[in-house]
Formats: C-alpha cells, structure tokens, sequence
C-alpha cells in the first residue's frame, strides 16, 4: 500500500485515512484536504482549503435537505 508522507506526517502518527474511512465521502474527502493542506504542495495550500469548503458546503446542503 502507498503510504504518502502529506498523508502520514500528523504528529499523533495516525495515517489520514484511518480517520476518513469512518465518515461518508464528502466529510472524508474535507477531512483529506485539511489534513494535506500546504503538505503536499505549499504553493495549493489555498486550493486544498477551498476543495475542503466545498466538500464541506456539499455535505450541510444534502443534510439540509
């Protein structure tokens, strides 16, 4: 299995995806770009927040409904 480092670098040593399977997809993928924010690629660090707020606003719009 790929274990990639902007996955794998939390200081508490919990690999993001242990958390994210717990919750449905789009909580899961807002938990994901959280978590790799400014780890992956400093210069998208904007752009992994603003595709968590969009998983965020998708999920309160379906459990808005």
């Amino acid at each position: 299995m790929n274990h990639p480092s902007h996955y794998t670098a939390h200081p508490s040593g919990v690999e993001c995806i242990e958390v994210t399977e717990h919750l449905n997809f789009c909580l899961g993928n807002a938990i994901k770009y959280i978590w790799r924010a400014g780890l992956k690629d400093s210069d998208k660090t904007v752009q992994d927040l603003e595709k968590a707020k969009f998983y965020i606003s998708r999920e309160i719009e379906r459990i808005s409904k």
